[in-house]
């Protein structure tokens, strides 16, 4: 169908959408790398954790069971403790979640920053464009993944919570310390399974999304036209333009045959014209050549000027082939050529001589 997207994007396509903000990325990769590392990392300072955390919990206890009233002193150095104890304990698992994200999402969009997509935009307020978003298949993909999550989530969450209920009773009876142990194993074993199972959920939603950025990136190829005549020019103009580029320089080239000294044809085919200036250049130079029609147009001028027209095939054929415009002939032509200028001056020469 004529307009149907079936060519895969440019990269002057790819180029333009990158500008604007469009880029691929896969934000459950993202979410998956982040609950990984964090994972780890939480099982790396877990100690330090709970240390900081049972010794301020302690120091609060000690506190609370004074019978005298606190100071002002003393509750400005519980803030201080109870802020850096949380600084301890959140801080650094903090700055590790945000240098994640920032990471993996580089990684996707190869650091892109598009200064258009923080531009207000009137459309992104109408409540329409956002229903037809949540109906859309991207919309409806979304949804997918969001309750697949969520079961995947409750069912882990059910399977480790089923095995360690004869552990919630005896719990009663353990020191705060134990109970925060059994329960962080809990959540790591939680956040375990569940990192496993959204890997392979990442992996998915990374093909489909990779699938959707360059189905949404593909071109008809009216569009690769447009394109082509945007960036090299309408090809119609342009071969407008080179015909008359050629037609200048066939008309500049004719002006010049007058001037020559001789034009060596073959016999129709081919016509070369040569002109020698000793106080100008070291050999004869080519100031006209044409084949065919143009060949003939050369000769029929050289015939109005009185420039003799001599046939020889070889030297013809040989010129035309191997010297530019306006270039002097090279060395394996200077005896042929020789002959040739030697004849005419000679034929001139009688010419005058007879007037």
């Amino acid at each position: 169908m004529p307009g149907e997207k079936t060519e895969k994007a440019t990269p002057k396509r790819r180029r333009d959408e990158r500008r604007k903000g469009n880029t691929f990325l896969s934000n459950e990769v993202v979410t998956v790398a982040s609950l990984l590392v964090m994972f780890y990392s939480l099982r790396l300072l877990g100690p330090l954790i709970v240390e900081t955390l049972t010794r301020s919990i302690g120091e609060f206890i000690t506190l609370g069971q004074q019978r005298d009233p606190l100071t002002a002193e003393q509750v400005r150095l519980c803030f201080v403790k109870g802020a850096s104890a949380f600084f301890i304990a959140s801080f650094p698992l903090m700055i590790i979640s945000v240098l994640v994200a920032i990471i993996v999402t580089g990684a996707q969009t190869r650091f892109l920053f598009a200064s258009k997509l923080l531009e207000f935009k009137g459309s992104r307020l109408n409540p329409l464009n956002g229903i037809k978003r949540m109906f859309s298949m991207r919309g409806l993909v979304e949804l997918v993944k969001s309750i697949c999550k969520v079961v995947i989530l409750g069912i882990v969450i059910y399977r480790v919570m089923l095995d360690e209920i004869p552990v919630f009773p005896r719990m009663m009876e353990m020191d705060v310390i134990q109970v925060m142990i059994i329960t962080g194993s809990m959540i790591l074993q939680i956040v375990k399974t569940a990192a496993i199972i959204f890997v392979f959920l990442a992996a998915g939603d990374y093909a489909y999304q990779w699938w959707e950025y360059e189905k949404n990136l593909r071109m008809s190829k009216e569009d690769i036209k447009e394109e082509y005549k945007q960036t090299e020019g309408d090809p119609q103009v342009k071969g407008k333009i080179k015909e008359r580029q050629q037609a200048q320089a066939r008309r500049r080239m004719m002006q010049n045959v007058p001037n020559a000294d001789v034009v060596i044809r073959n016999p129709t085919h081919y016509a070369v014209a040569i002109q020698y200036d000793p106080e100008k250049n070291s050999a004869p130079v080519v100031v006209a050549k044409g084949a065919d029609h143009i060949a003939l147009k050369i000769v029929e001028v050289a015939e109005a000027n009185h420039v003799i027209v001599l046939e020889n095939r070889p030297l013809a054929r040989g010129l035309y082939d191997t010297v530019d415009l306006e270039q002097e002939i090279p060395e394996k032509f200077f005896k042929p050529v020789a002959e040739v200028l030697a004849y005419v001056y000679n034929l001139r020469e009688r010419e005058r001589r007879s007037h």
